[in-house]
């Protein structure tokens, strides 16, 4: 019997990370043809520990440290790799990441180097968005992956579900109705995309198709979706309290002082804003089907309806 391929995995205790390893281990093709090495801070914290019971090798790893990176990728065929932007804000330090993941997948000889990746805002609106860094930071390694032909997949992640539900969509005032407030108009397409449950499915269809998607970017999103089918979905699930909900378009000085209120500083109100507004103007994914993104799957991505059914700021309302 071949001894199992191994697949990296950072952030494993994370929700892209934990996603990718629940996907893989719970099919019994995948789970047979890969062993998962899962990277964390700490190997010795209870969810580290709750991978290893399920066959997970979990190995210490810091994303800034080359040396720690290569012990990692020490024998690798695959790697799934994510970098956090918002944990520091600093686009520099995310491409500096990038550039050390794909330096060292190259040196390690790794076969399937699959980078969560994003659109080069900058660049697709010659320079009206110039502010949206955590897509340009990634687009960037992503480029850099190209230019030194390391044999890789660029999954780019939807417009992330879970940020709905109590954060965008909440009772607000003077009438406490339930609102979605949002500087975007209320027909803008959204590629939705539930994390959580779905980076697995996607990641799990690029390492089964790796021949046909090397070089190519998948589109990790269930379907556009308007933020006015946010709220009718919001309105069918909960008809009493769905009777007065709303769409609010906020103006940018409005979007920016409810983030200023939320604590984030200038620079983060600027970037949010500015990626709102590239999502009307030019598409999340400028306007690209995700027909091709959806054939490699095996698994239903999660529908928008199904995932306010189960999010727990709409736990109680009816």
């Amino acid at each position: 019997m071949a001894a199992k391929k191994i697949l990296v995995v950072f952030g494993a205790t994370g929700t892209q990370g934990g996603s990718v390893i629940k996907s893989v281990l719970n099919d019994s093709k995948t789970a047979s043809e890969f062993k998962i090495r899962g990277i964390t801070r700490d190997p010795s914290k209870p969810n580290a520990k709750a991978l290893e019971a399920q066959g997970v090798e979990c190995v210490a790893g810091d994303i800034n440290d080359r040396e720690s990176i290569k012990a990692a990728f020490h024998g690798a065929y695959a790697v799934y790799a994510m970098t956090n932007y918002w944990e520091k804000m600093d686009a520099e330090l995310e491409m500096q990441q990038g550039r050390n993941i794909a330096d060292i997948a190259k040196e390690s000889g790794v076969q399937h180097l699959i980078w969560s990746s994003l659109l080069d805002v900058k660049k697709i609106t010659n320079g009206a968005f110039p502010n949206v860094y955590h897509f340009d930071s990634k687009a960037v390694v992503e480029q850099y992956i190209r230019d030194h032909n390391i044999p890789a997949t660029f999954m780019l992640p939807g417009f992330y579900m879970s940020n709905i539900p109590g954060e965008a969509f909440r009772q607000a005032p003077p009438n406490n109705y339930w609102t979605l407030a949002l500087p975007a108009p209320a027909d803008t397409p959204v590629p939705f995309f539930d994390a959580a449950g779905d980076t697995g499915k996607f990641v799990k269809g690029i390492l089964t198709h790796r021949d046909q998607l090397l070089g190519k970017r998948v589109y990790a999103a269930t379907d556009y979706y308007t933020f006015e089918d946010a709220v009718n979905t919001f309105k069918e699930l909960k008809p009493e309290a769905g009777k007065n909900a709303q769409f609010k378009q906020l103006t940018k000085e409005e979007y920016k002082g409810m983030l200023a209120q939320a604590g984030l500083p200038e620079k983060a109100q600027e970037e949010l804003y500015e990626n709102m507004a590239f999502m009307h103007d030019y598409g999340y994914y400028g306007k690209a089907s995700l027909a091709d993104s959806h054939a490699i799957l095996d698994e239903k991505p999660t529908s928008l309806k199904d995932f306010f059914a189960e999010a727990k700021a709409f736990e109680g309302v009816n």
